[in-house]
């Protein structure tokens, strides 16, 4: 079992950057996908980002391409969310996932999903 363990989540202002980890033991990452999502208050839990060991190919939500940017660490077992340019609406809990093989944009592609932190935007 992989057990992931989301950090890095604060109070920061519009415009401003922000990077979130996601730690992984027991297993490593290997070749499996990994993702972030992320839930805000009274909505449902939406795709952020993913990226892919296999082909390197990264994927992004409409609304964070060209803000953010998704990466990992096989060797650390660990993978990151680059966050610049924030606005108010990227305030939410954020989760990371891993475990995806054929899909990469619905929560129901990952086997495995961390605590989440929370990320809050100033206006």
């Amino acid at each position: 079992q992989v057990q992931l363990v989301a950090s890095g989540g604060r109070l920061v202002q519009a415009g401003g950057s922000l990077r979130l980890s996601c730690a992984a033991s027991g297993r490593t990452f290997t070749t499996d996908g990994v993702g972030w999502f992320r839930q805000a208050p009274g909505k449902e839990r939406e795709f952020v980002a993913a990226i892919t060991w296999s082909l390197s190919d990264t994927y992004y939500a409409d609304s964070v391409k060209g803000r953010f940017t998704i990466s990992r660490d096989n060797a650390k077992n660990t993978m990151y969310l680059q966050m610049n340019s924030l606005k108010p609406e990227d305030t939410a809990v954020y989760y990371c996932a891993a475990g995806a093989y054929y899909g990469y944009r619905r929560p129901n592609d990952y086997r495995y999903w961390g605590q989440g932190t929370q990320v809050t935007v100033s206006s």
